[in-house]
């Protein structure tokens, strides 16, 4: 039995402002990441993250990522989803997502902590 394949979009490390999520820092972001990896596997899902900055190029690097890993689910965390700023690139990457894999499903979080939930909403 395949394990579903999940794309994990969210912010790289270096490119949060800090400043707008002042109960973060990298080096809780960066276990985040390493966290929600582990319990992804340990769900059964074939996980992997898609960390993009905020210019331009983000969403030809997500687009990237779906061609070469082509996953059933595509979750956008709430770091990219949440900030007003970001708006257009969220915008963005639902449009690439929706052009470059149409039948993948697409889930959201809302902290790290509800990660695995947001994927078994889509998984079943």
């Amino acid at each position: 039995m395949n394990r579903p394949r999940v794309l994990l979009v969210g912010l790289a490390s270096s490119a949060v402002d800090y400043d707008k999520w002042p109960d973060l820092s990298v080096e809780k972001l960066e276990a985040a990441f390493e966290q929600v990896a582990s319990e992804a596997a340990s769900a059964g899902f074939d996980a992997r993250w898609c960390l993009t900055d905020t210019s331009e190029t983000a969403p030809q690097q997500l687009k990237q990522d779906l061609l070469d890993y082509s996953p059933d689910i595509v979750l956008i965390g709430a770091g990219v989803r949440t900030d007003p700023d970001l708006l257009l690139l969220f915008e963005r990457m639902i449009n690439v997502i929706s052009h470059v894999c149409p039948a993948s499903k697409i889930a959201f979080n809302s902290s790290p902590f509800d990660t695995i939930e947001a994927i078994q909403r889509w998984a079943r």
